[in-house]
């Protein structure tokens, strides 16, 4: 029934009901009106207001549950269906707010994949650049400081020795930057390479200590779906080595019905009620890129777990 009318009878049946009380009961109204027919007068509009309010807000009821639902929609959420049910004004409304959500949503991943694309090949001409430019220059640098350690006097050498060492780690830096950037495993080797050299770089530097699980049917993802792998892992275990203070994590990649599915646990402090910041918020919008899902919760071993699912190509 549409809204109009279900209010309309609501309306009706108040008016219904109190044309029947007068004609109905013996109450009568005097020429001047007594306190103890005042009295019933007033009782008797208060039940008639009550009754219509109660009517009007049941009719409404269905407009009151889907604002509910809408203010509830988030976008960095999986979908949400809107209950569908009331008159068809509502059923209309609730199909025009979820073609709104569906093409807003479209809209922000399209955007969201141009500027992660964008991101990536800046990420990767910087990575070249160092390697090309700051690491060709320190290599020179550091066949210069060579040279002159077969020409320098004695007491010189310790310090030529002293500058090429500092150069040796200046030139590991860089690769280290760079690797980070855009690692060339994941162009050249895949996926589960990528993620090998990640957690052995990373193990190396902190001293953590990187348990790797990764299923050996791991079914194909395309490049955008091992991106948002890689890096999801990459900002999990950066975390982990910054602020966890945890001696072991563990990552593995599971086959699932979907796809492939990411789990890094830690042993660390845990999350204590701490606010999702950019970090968590920058992996949930990478995994909706690719129509993923992303969750963060409490790991068995008492810090903090980070599961990624993603869909398998195609």
């Amino acid at each position: 029934m549409p809204l109009a009318w279900r209010i309309s009878i609501a309306n009706a049946v108040v008016l219904a009901v109190g044309a029947a009380a007068l004609v109905l009961t013996p109450a009568t109204v005097s020429a001047r009106v007594i306190a103890q027919e005042a009295a019933i007068l007033l009782g008797g509009l208060g039940v008639l207001l009550l009754l219509n309010v109660y009517l009007v807000r049941r009719s409404l009821d269905p407009l009151d549950r889907m604002m509910r639902a809408m203010r509830r929609t988030n976008l960095l959420e999986p979908d949400e269906a809107l209950d569908p049910g009331g008159p068809a004004e509502v059923r209309q409304l609730v199909a025009v707010f979820d073609e709104m959500i569906g093409r807003l949503q479209r809209e922000r991943r399209d955007s969201g994949r141009r500027a992660l694309a964008a991101q990536e090949h800046e990420r990767k001409r910087v990575a070249q650049e160092l390697h090309d430019e700051i690491g060709q220059s320190l290599t020179a640098v550091k066949l210069q400081l060579s040279r002159l350690d077969r020409r320098a006097p004695a007491d010189l050498r310790h310090d030529l020795r002293e500058a090429q060492e500092e150069v040796d780690r200046s030139l590991g830096d860089v690769r280290r930057i760079a690797m980070r950037l855009r690692p060339e495993a994941l162009d050249d080797l895949g996926l589960v390479p990528a993620l090998t050299a990640l957690t052995a770089d990373i193990a190396s530097r902190t001293g953590l200590k990187i348990v790797r699980r990764v299923s050996p049917d791991a079914p194909p993802l395309g490049p955008d779906g091992e991106l948002v792998v890689f890096r999801v892992a990459q900002e999990s275990l950066t975390n982990v080595a910054r602020h966890a203070g945890a001696m072991c994590v563990e990552l593995r990649l599971e086959r699932t019905e979907r796809g492939l599915r990411l789990i890094v646990s830690d042993d660390g402090a845990g999350l204590a009620g701490a606010p999702a910041g950019a970090g968590i918020e920058g992996m949930r919008e990478r995994a909706l890129l690719v129509g993923g899902t992303f969750s963060v919760g409490d790991s068995p071993q008492g810090g903090v777990e980070v599961r990624l699912e993603v869909p398998e190509e195609g």
